[in-house]
């Protein structure tokens, strides 16, 4: 399957900091892909120089099969964007922003901003002045621009940012709806795994501007780590018993652990070890690594957490 978007050891050094370091991805037709980093990261420099914004010091972006450059003007009309806080005309009326921008991209329908209104949740806003809205509404406003035309693509920087839980649900669906029914391609950067996870088909985890990793979320199960929480009267006791029977165990504020595949596999057998032994166990868990715990482990694991 050829990408929609495609980037091929895209560099890009401010002073002598490597924003983005030799950064090669690529985003098939009808996939939402998850860019997710730190602040920092890389994250909106990839997407600067994904959308032409910015020129990278070496290596290329493409869209449609096509590369970025100065001259790529045909390939905006299929693509719609965010980035960073979206800009608006604060003395302007959320109607009057959105005429501009019809204008601007040629939308001969006029019912387009109505359309576009009524899915994001504007409408009852039409008539205010956008330096008047909330953060919120600030960020619908953003993402009713880049929609405005219906693009094939979409590239957005932190498209939730501001919004209430109920507004998170609303966009993750609209965007599901595109993807879905509608073959949009959406490529989307954030630092919230959790909120990622589920709406993207696959991630890439970006720091200090390399990519570190990408995968399908439904393999995403398959590398968070488990572990067996054992909590016991006699913790020290039963630490003690079930070395001496094989085990590896570690002792925490909250009890017993043991990460171990046929410890996590038979927690029964310990069970069973403990009650023979007289200590037998007040709680037994199977714990799993949440995402943003791997998220945070995939980071460390590559030097340090700060981006």
């Amino acid at each position: 399957m050829n990408a929609i978007i495609r980037t091929e050891g895209l560099t890009k050094h401010f002073r002598n900091n490597p924003a983005v370091d030799g950064l090669s991805l690529h985003v098939n037709k009808g996939e939402i892909y998850g860019f997710l980093g730190l602040n920092g990261a890389g994250k909106t420099t990839t997407i600067r120089m994904l959308l032409g914004m910015i020129r990278p010091d070496s290596g290329s972006s493409y869209l449609f099969g096509q590369r970025v450059d100065a001259g790529s003007h045909k390939l905006w009309a299929d693509v719609g964007y965010m980035v960073e806080t979206p800009y608006s005309y604060p003395e302007l009326t959320v109607l009057e922003n959105l005429e501009i921008i019809r204008r601007l991209r040629g939308i001969p329908d006029r019912d387009a901003i109505d359309t576009v209104m009524d899915k994001l949740q504007l409408t009852p806003y039409r008539d205010r002045k956008a330096g008047n809205l909330s953060l919120g509404n600030g960020q619908r406003l953003g993402l009713a621009k880049a929609l405005l035309h219906n693009p094939k693509v979409l590239i957005l920087d932190e498209p939730t940012n501001g919004l209430d839980p109920a507004g998170i649900v609303e966009v993750r669906q609209l965007l599901l709806e595109l993807a879905a029914n509608h073959g949009v391609t959406i490529f989307i950067s954030s630092h919230i795994l959790g909120e990622v996870a589920r709406l993207t088909t696959r991630i890439g985890i970006v720091h200090r501007g390399k990519l570190l990793q990408e995968t399908d979320v439904k393999n995403l199960q398959h590398l968070l780590q488990k572990r067996l929480l054992v909590q016991t009267r006699n913790p020290e006791a039963a630490r003690l018993k079930l070395i001496q029977e094989g085990y590896q165990v570690k002792m925490s504020a909250d009890g017993l652990l043991l990460s171990e595949d046929h410890s996590i596999a038979n927690p029964d057998r310990i069970a069973k070890l403990l009650v023979n032994a007289h200590m037998p166990p007040i709680q037994l868990t199977v714990q799993e690594e949440d995402l943003e715990t791997y998220f945070l482990r995939m980071i460390e694991i590559e030097g340090g957490s700060k981006g």
